[in-house]
């Protein structure tokens, strides 16, 4: 049977509403994850010793995260820490997982930092189209038909990475099929797209400024992810508001 249609399937947004969180990751020389603990992060001052705990803080030598109610995730694995906050609710001035990034580079200013990336994740939910609507949707969106989707018993998976040089930094965007399972635990059919924005530091001069100006940029490069998601992929508006939950 062919699988292939003339209209790629639609996104429902008045249904479901999109998900959505972003990222500030540091790549650190020499870095050691288990340098990661509720307790340094209240003694230094990086949070307020008023944020509650979400969950028991996990450290060790592979990975270590604290994660509190208010939405903020802090995650050292590698080589790099990252900050990380679900829009959820929440107006995007009220987001603090850049500025939590920034105290944590005015306390560590010894750091030997390497790089600085900010990276925006969104899931667009397929309310209608089936289980397959998202690897249809990428398939029919991307790709030219053709009787390779006709291949096999089920729907081919694509996913994709594009590459993009912008004015000060290189730009990624990979897309998956997802799914998202629902509170009768049956699943919904979504398309997963994750940017990164990746910014190189000098090796020379001011890199702690350098590296603040990247970060105090995210406000811009979420409205480029968003007009390259919304209107250039998915032909659509950007949502006039946030109004987005958590993953």
């Amino acid at each position: 049977m062919d699988k292939t249609t003339s209209t790629p399937p639609q996104a429902t947004p008045a249904a479901i509403p999109d998900i959505e969180e972003l990222t500030i990751t540091l790549a650190i020389k020499n870095f050691n994850p288990t340098l990661l603990s509720y307790e340094l992060l209240t003694m230094s001052g990086i949070i307020p010793t008023s944020w509650e705990l979400a969950s028991q803080p996990v450290v060790n030598p592979r990975i270590s995260q604290v994660s509190f109610k208010n939405g903020v995730n802090i995650v050292a694995q590698g080589n790099a820490i990252s900050f990380l906050e679900a829009v959820a609710n929440k107006p995007l001035n009220q987001l603090q997982f850049a500025q939590v990034a920034l105290q944590y580079i005015n306390k560590m200013p010894n750091a030997e930092y390497q790089t600085v990336s900010f990276s925006p994740r969104l899931v667009i939910p397929f309310p209608s189209g089936g289980e397959d609507a998202g690897k249809d949707f990428i398939n029919q969106t991307f790709l030219n038909t053709g009787p390779w989707q006709n291949f096999g018993n089920t729907t081919p998976q694509t996913a994709l990475s594009l590459f993009y040089e912008l004015d000060n930094c290189r730009f990624s965007l990979n897309i998956n099929p997802a799914r998202l399972q629902q509170p009768d635990n049956s699943f919904l059919s979504a398309v997963l797209f994750v940017g990164n924005f990746n910014y190189p530091l000098p090796n020379t001069g001011d890199i702690l400024s350098h590296l603040k100006q990247c970060i105090n940029s995210w406000p811009q490069d979420l409205n480029t992810f968003r007009n390259l998601v919304y209107q250039k992929i998915l032909q659509r508006a950007i949502p006039p508001h946030d109004t987005l939950f958590n993953l």
